[in-house]
């Protein structure tokens, strides 16, 4: 069986400034949404993979990394992994940008 993925449009580039997170709900997922200094947008879960749990959307942005803000776990944006020596991983959903709007798929 497969998925069929639902797209949402989450805003426009401008709606997400560099390096600052920002929670969206898109479908009935909380999502936070990073933009990279380069530009690029990211969209994870707005759920830590720590077994606490906690946000992420608050995390700071260092290049293509974001560091939990309550256990300053390191993420990567592209993929979700934690990196080592801590372990786990965020669910990601691809972003699209067309024009300016911004989409997610869920």
């Amino acid at each position: 069986m497969e998925l069929t993925k639902q797209k949402y449009a989450v805003g426009t580039v401008q709606d997400f400034l560099l390096q600052i997170g920002r929670v969206v709900i898109a479908g009935n997922v909380e999502l936070a949404i990073f933009r990279t200094s380069d530009g690029t947008v990211y969209a994870l879960e707005n759920s830590s993979p720590h077994p606490k749990g906690g946000p992420l959307a608050e995390g700071m942005v260092s290049g293509y990394y974001l560091y939990d803000p309550l256990y300053d776990w390191k993420i990567d944006l592209r993929t979700g992994d934690v990196q080592a020596p801590d372990h786990g991983r965020v669910l990601t959903y691809p972003v699209t940008i067309d024009g300016d709007l911004v989409t997610v798929s869920i």
